[in-house]
């Protein structure tokens, strides 16, 4: 096969997945309000965010809240759905794109949050927004190889400082059309955490189990999106061609091994109404089955796909094929299925 990696799971099951969403609700049109000296003088129409992206509004976090301590509480809540001890989980994988500082890893700090033991080995990953993805496949390959019996993927975003100085440089005047645009995506983000708890399916018989995927990389398009705290500046149009070629590239190669033609339920990575409807067209997905939370949420990074899953926990049924899929920045993509 021409692709990077294809994974088959025997013994390992999603047990829990949670989510927390921050408290504090910022609209499209109070983003817009903060805009619109430089919406006037670019002569660009009001209302771009909800007609081109389909994002109505965001979470920020509030006053008294951050990304560390609610993906701590998050974590806890996913460890007692699961009805494991923390002191027996072995592996701690944080897949935050969020962190503010370089060292140590955020991994530390919440590995020390949740009191996991000395023993539970703890890092981060970073893989964009397709980092949880990520994280639940390393984390199936330890509990699958016998190393671990117990592992927690955890997600936690904080879109404040990107979006504030995104805007406050949008406001300059030597920004053009081309400039603003190529920060717009900027403007969808929002903010969440997100937590998984994999263990082993003889153990728990009851769990969703992960059958595995397929990865593919197209990293020849590694400058179509790049971004900091200071920014994200994307070339909306080329990334959407390169990311749909990939998907479409993975898919068939997928189809040589997996059916995903019929699944009850596609959770994917949430970007916005345009990127949704082409990757449903593209795979010939069911719209009806393709759920969405961009347009209350925007795009939360990599804590997209396990807040999705969390949010249509209460149509999913004993029996029904969930597949997770997306695509990163990179480009990377992943496709991952699960046997609820």
């Amino acid at each position: 096969m021409a692709g990077n990696a294809t994974t088959r799971f025997d013994n390992v099951s999603l047990l829990s997945v949670a989510s927390t969403l921050p408290s504090r609700v910022t609209t499209s049109d109070e983003i817009e309000n903060r805009l619109a000296a430089a919406l006037s003088r670019l002569r660009l129409p009001s209302g771009l965010l909800q007609r081109v992206a389909g994002v109505l509004e965001r979470r920020n976090w509030a006053v008294g809240e951050s990304s560390d301590e609610a993906t701590v509480a998050t974590g806890r809540r996913a460890l007692e759905e699961a009805a494991v001890d923390p002191a027996d989980v072995g592996l701690l994988i944080n897949t935050s794109v969020t962190r503010k500082h370089l060292e140590p890893s955020v991994a530390v700090r919440l590995h020390h949050g949740l009191g996991l033991p000395s023993s539970a080995i703890n890092f981060d990953v970073a893989n964009a927004c397709l980092g949880f993805v990520s994280g639940m496949s390393l984390a199936a390959n330890m509990i699958e190889s016998g190393q671990i019996r117990y592992a927690i993927v955890v997600n936690g975003e904080d879109a404040d400082e990107i979006q504030d100085n995104t805007i406050r440089r949008l406001l300059r005047n030597d920004v053009g059309r081309d400039g603003f645009m190529s920060e717009f995506a900027s403007l969808t983000l929002g903010s969440g955490s997100a937590a998984a708890v994999l263990g082993r399916t003889d153990e728990h018989p009851d769990g969703h189990r992960i059958l595995g995927g397929v990865t593919r990389a197209a990293t020849q398009f590694h400058e179509l999106c790049v971004g900091s705290v200071d920014g994200m500046f994307t070339d909306a149009k080329a990334l959407l061609k390169g990311g749909l070629d990939l998907v479409v590239s993975a898919w068939k190669e997928a189809s040589l091994e997996w059916d995903w033609s019929s699944m009850d339920h596609y959770i994917t990575h949430q970007v916005s109404s345009v990127h949704t409807n082409a990757i449903v067209k593209a795979a010939k997905l069911d719209r009806a089955r393709v759920p969405v939370t961009f347009p209350k949420y925007g795009n939360v990074g990599p804590a997209s796909i396990p807040i999705t899953l969390v949010e249509e926990k209460p149509s999913l049924e004993k029996g029904h094929r969930v597949l997770l899929m997306g695509v990163g920045s990179g480009l990377n993509t992943a496709m991952m299925e699960l046997a609820w």
